[in-house]
């Protein structure tokens, strides 16, 4: 048997209290498990959402962190897919292959094993790999918890990196670039040409620009309350910026329409907010106007639009990672990546050892920083 060890983690013991870096046992991997040595993790805003959130009994203590890359310290029984020594992305979305929804192009949620906020491990026990000085469980968080050494992760939420990517823009195809990208690319399958609006220029409101822009989008519309991000949407492609706040009595849509003679081909809604989903639905051209909702909803709230706009031909959609197949998918981008037909390099804005990673937390929460590599080994 694969022998547990010794490892440091960053845990989160309280919803919005630093984490605390402590040594964490780490089991050994189960049956379709694969550990994982973490090269460098970077910081979603989701690990903001979970790090925040109080509502979910019994989640604490948890290692957060699911956009990362890392090398295959050892694997389980049945484990075929990869090998020791492989480099490989752990994602929070499984592909397992086989499923109806995996075959089909429609979908990218797996069936068999479909997304939940999970504790422990996919299948079998279900138990936690992560145990304290203690002996307590350590919670996993969404099937990948990358804020550690080594991880365990089930295989069907390994993507094997068959290219010579840089660690730190492997990383973030984990998540919420591959998000914004798949967006554009997937979910919407922008045509050349066409007009695009994004509603919030966050990190996934930047990738659905640059996935349009891949696309040969003809206008890319970028929409914030900060003024700032024009300048960095114009690495992405952004070619117009229109500011909330300052465009008086007038709606956004009524902004956008008279901007785009009608109204925006695709729209895409990257905050998290049901007012702005629903902006975002009337800032689409009647008769064709897609509206792509990326952002979860921050409190909860349900979506009000109007019907008979749905007649006239407007649709709304939502797209969990962008629409994108991990296994399938993100090999794809990192393939356009190495052709220099994607731009990942600015995404990356900070970098930060281990021990500074709680410094990460309060650069994404001050808007400082895009997204902030945080390196094990640094």
């Amino acid at each position: 048997m694969i022998p547990t060890g010794d490892a440091p983690a960053a845990v989160c013991r309280a919803a919005g209290e630093r984490l605390q870096i402590e040594e964490v046992v780490v089991a050994p991997p189960q049956r379709h498990e694969v550990r994982i040595k973490i090269i460098c993790t970077s910081l979603c805003h989701s690990d903001i959402t979970f790090w925040r959130m109080k509502a979910i009994p019994g989640l604490f203590p948890i290692i957060l962190g699911h956009e990362a890359v890392g090398v295959v310290e050892s694997v389980g029984e049945a484990v075929q897919e990869v090998a020791v020594g492989d480099t490989v992305l752990p994602v929070f979305l499984a592909e397992c292959g086989g499923c109806a929804d995996c075959r089909s192009r429609r979908s990218n949620e797996c069936s068999l094993f479909p997304f939940a906020m999970r504790m422990g491990m996919l299948r079998g026990d279900e138990a936690a790999r992560f145990t304290d000085a203690a002996g307590a469980a350590v919670h996993h968080c969404i099937n990948v918890s990358s804020f550690v050494e080594y991880t365990v992760v089930d295989v069907a939420h390994i993507v094997k990196v068959h290219k010579p990517m840089p660690p730190a823009v492997a990383a973030l195809l984990s998540c919420g670039i591959s998000t914004g990208v798949g967006g554009a690319w997937k979910a919407a399958d922008v045509e050349p040409g066409s007009t695009v609006a994004i509603f919030g220029l966050g990190a996934v409101g930047l990738a659905a620009a640059e996935g349009a822009r891949m696309q040969g989008a003809g206008r890319i519309i970028g929409v914030d309350v900060n003024p700032e991000k024009f300048e960095i949407g114009k690495k992405f492609g952004i070619t117009d910026f229109v500011n909330s706040k300052e465009i008086g009595d007038r709606s956004i849509s009524e902004v956008i329409k008279e901007m785009t003679g009608g109204g925006a081909d695709y729209c895409f809604e990257c905050v998290g907010l049901a007012s702005l989903m629903a902006d975002a639905f009337e800032s689409s051209r009647s008769g064709w106007g897609k509206t792509i909702i990326l952002g979860v909803e921050k409190h909860g709230s349900p979506i009000s639009v109007n019907c008979r706009e749905i007649l006239r031909g407007r649709s709304i959609m939502g797209a969990f990672m962008g629409g994108m197949k991990p296994k399938t998918d993100i090999p794809i981008l990192m393939e356009k990546y190495i052709r220099k037909e994607l731009n990942l390099d600015d995404f990356i804005t900070h970098e930060v050892g281990f021990e500074d990673i709680n410094k990460a937390f309060e650069l994404l929460e001050e808007g400082k920083s895009i997204r902030c590599t945080i390196w094990m080994d640094r």
